[in-house]
């Protein structure tokens, strides 16, 4: 069996434990769906959209995370932006402040470096502060991703992982949010940065400010290695 498919089916493994679970009364389940839009009309008409999708569960020592996005932007009735991302991240911890994780990560970018990217890994996370104010988690993993370039090129290879997500609760009603990633690879190495902030408006509608910079060291000629993207959105909190 190859490398990349053991990292496969360990990722997959740690995955198992959710469908297992018994049901609890009170399951502490927690998400947002967010959604922005944004459209000109006269001498130029443009349209964009983001929408994303996000779930946690907790049960026991086991925790799971369920991510989805998407991004459309046109001008003219021409596309300009496309984009789509899943991902799914399974957690066990064996201390209060230390855990096992495996992660399924995908992504399409119409306009990007690279068409897709999955990767698949496995590896370690500590909670670094954990206060009423202060969030900071670190991890460290490896595994392995296969990708394909705009120009139908495909590679496989086996990468490392890492990231940091901060949290910083300055008001009752606010938040500021940081989170880095990075996957490096013999072939490419990949890194996101997100920044945003979150104020709520009424209930469990908020208000969210983000910005993102997505980064491949190798992209075929002619194509930009950094990507922005700059959105508002409502999101509704459950």
């Amino acid at each position: 069996m190859k490398l990349r498919s053991v990292f496969f089916v360990a990722t997959l493994t740690l995955s198992a434990p959710l469908f297992a679970a018994e049901e609890e009364e009170n399951d502490p389940l927690e998400g947002n769906v967010k959604f922005g839009y944004l459209a000109t009309t006269g001498n130029t008409e443009t349209s964009s959209m983001n929408t994303s999708f996000e779930a946690k569960y907790v049960a026991g020592s086991w925790h799971h995370e369920a991510t989805a996005s998407a991004i459309n932007a046109s001008e003219n009735k021409v596309t300009t932006a496309e984009a789509y991302e899943a991902g799914w991240k399974s957690g066990w911890d064996f201390t209060d402040r230390d855990y096992l994780f495996g992660r399924l990560n995908w992504r399409k970018d119409r306009f990007g470096g690279f068409d897709t990217q999955f990767s698949q890994t496995v590896g370690y996370g500590r909670r670094i502060i954990e206060t009423d104010a202060h969030f900071l988690d670190g991890e460290l993993g490896f595994g392995a991703r296969q990708s394909e370039d705009q120009l139908g090129v495909s590679t496989n290879e086996t990468i490392a992982t890492g990231a940091l997500k901060y949290k910083w609760k300055f008001s009752d009603t606010s938040e500021f949010d940081q989170t880095f990633r990075v996957e490096v690879g013999s072939d490419n190495t990949f890194s996101e940065s997100v920044t945003s902030i979150t104020a709520r408006l009424i209930g469990a509608l908020n208000l969210v400010a983000s910005y993102t910079i997505r980064n491949n060291s190798d992209v075929p000629l002619g194509t930009e290695k950094t990507d922005t993207r700059t959105a508002v959105s409502l999101e509704y909190a459950f």
